[in-house]
Order: structure tokens, then C-alpha cells, then sequence
């Protein structure tokens, strides 16, 4: 797939990234959050279904650095790039934190988009991060674990570093995977700001419910693929799937976090068998 580079200047930011492909206009968002965009392999591969663009979130290399770091300001940020490629509508398609950032879109902005595509995506209910995080520390040491939480610690405190995350980073990323023969690196920088603030941000949404209640006047198709062996648990999927009437949910065996990595065939054929259901 030929890939063409792009930057965007939204209010001071400028957002850098590119965009290809044939099929469906979609905006694909990255996951951290706070880290550079690494999901061109997932562009590649539903090459053919979605005409993709990518990009790094505000706050992270090779992105600039401005405040505000919000669900909002991040929401605005992936409209005014649909707006600078001359896009009407298009699907969101969003991993982790990105599949988050996804269905803040579809329930505040549905008349932006064709519909979203999360992928192992963090979902509407903050009460699963107790459950994510014991997964995370299955098979690290403990001394992996006390520096794992005192990291976290230190993050929402806000006044961790970058090389910090980074090495929190590096701590959990191979439990992302089942097959690690098929991990890419783990992130090599993190925008402290970014990361602090659209936590906090997060954790705010969650308290007021925001996605519990707006989701359910959702009437877009809603796609979720989610890898069985996630330390992220399914039910943070399944029952935010459940919230949007006729979503529809696929979970794929034998891998983690990144399906498009490890199970590449599985993960397109999943996605085929969703947008063909969807209609």
C-alpha cells in the first residue's frame, strides 16, 4: 500500500501522519495513550476494505506538543483531520485507548462517522482496570510488579518521566502477546503530558458515566474483534457492545492485545465477516 505523509495544523498543533488505501474512508486511532502511532500493519492488512488515515495523537513525537489533553480535544483532533482530507463521514477504527477515543466519536459526533471498528478496545466501564492490571502481572517477577505499580503510581500523581513510562512500557508489553515472535517493540517515546492528562481526562468520563449513557442512542454499525487471550478482560468488550443496539462482537483465539499481528488472517476475516453482517 502507497502511503502519502501529511501534516495538519489544528489550533497550533500540527498532527502528523498518512494516509492510503482503497475501500471506505476510516480514521484509525492508536492506542497508549501518549505513544507514537503504530498501526500501519493494520492499515495494511484492511487494505481493500477502508481507506485509511493515520496520524499521532497531540502530546508525541512526531506530533507537537500543546495542551488541552482531553477526551474532547483528542476528539476534535481526529474531526479537523477528517476535515483537512476533505471527508465527510468515515468510519473510526480505533485500538485500545483508540477504540475508547472511537465511541466518544460515535456518541457525540455519529453524524461524522459511518460506523466504528474497535479493536480490543478500552470500553465504557472504568471497573475493569482492577482485573486488567492483575492480568498484566501474571508471570512478572515481583520486583516487576512493585516497579510496574509504583510507576502507575507515579504517573497519577503527575510527576513521572518519559524514560519512566517508557520502562513501564517495556515492563508489561510482551503480556500483550501470545506469541511474542510477533510483537513489535514496545513504544521508545511517551509524551508525559499527553499520557498524565488524557488519563485523568479518562478517569473523569468514566465517573459521569459518559459512554454508559450516551452509547445507547447510538444507531451506527458497531464492530468489535477482540483477542481471547487480552490481559484487557472481554467483558470490557462484550458489555460495551451491549450497550449499542445491534453491535456485533468477534473474538479471535490465540492471541492478545494486537490480533492484527499475531493472527493477521483471522483478524481480516473476522472484520470481512462484521461489515458483511452490519451490511
Amino acid at each position: 500500500m502507497q502511503a502519502e505523509p501529511f501534516e495538519v495544523a489544528v489550533d497550533g498543533v500540527v498532527l502528523r501522519g498518512h494516509r492510503g488505501g482503497r475501500g471506505a474512508a476510516a480514521l484509525l486511532l492508536h492506542g497508549g495513550a501518549a505513544v507514537p502511532d503504530y498501526m500501519g500493519e493494520c492499515a495494511e492488512l484492511l487494505n481493500g476494505l477502508f481507506a485509511t488515515i493515520l496520524y499521532t495523537q497531540r502530546g508525541t513525537p512526531p506530533s507537537d506538543a500543546a495542551p488541552p489533553y482531553t477526551v474532547e480535544s483528542h476528539a476534535a483532533d481526529a474531526l479537523a483531520l477528517l476535515d483537512a482530507a476533505g471527508v465527510d463521514r468515515a468510519w473510526a477504527i480505533g485500538h485500545s485507548w483508540g477504540g475508547h477515543l472511537a465511541l466518544h466519536l460515535l456518541a457525540a459526533q455519529p453524524e461524522r462517522l459511518l460506523g466504528v471498528l474497535c479493536i480490543d478496545a478500552l470500553g465504557a466501564d472504568g471497573g475493569v482496570f482492577g482485573e486488567y492490571q492483575a492480568n498484566l502481572a501474571r508471570g512478572l517477577s515481583e520486583q516487576q510488579v512493585a516497579r510496574m505499580i509504583e510507576l502507575e503510581e507515579r504517573r497519577r500523581a503527575g510527576v513521572v518521566t518519559e524514560a519512566e513510562l517508557v520502562e513501564r512500557f517495556a515492563i508489561i508489553w510482551p503480556r500483550y502477546f501470545v506469541n511474542t515472535e510477533r510483537a513489535i517493540p514496545p513504544p521508545a517515546r511517551v509524551g508525559v503530558q499527553a499520557s498524565i492528562e488524557t488519563n485523568r481526562s479518562l478517569a473523569e468520563h468514566f465517573e459521569r458515566k459518559t459512554l454508559q449513557r450516551g452509547l445507547r442512542a447510538a444507531r451506527l454499525p458497531a464492530l468489535f474483534v477482540h483477542g481471547e487471550e487480552d490481559p484487557l478482560p472481554l467483558r470490557s468488550t462484550t458489555a460495551t457492545a451491549a450497550l449499542i443496539p445491534g453491535a456485533l462482537v468477534e473474538t479471535i483465539p490465540d492471541c492478545g492485545h494486537f490480533p492484527w499481528l499475531e493472527q493477521p488472517g483471522e483478524f481480516r476475516a473476522a472484520v470481512e465477516r462484521l461489515l458483511a453482517r452490519a451490511g
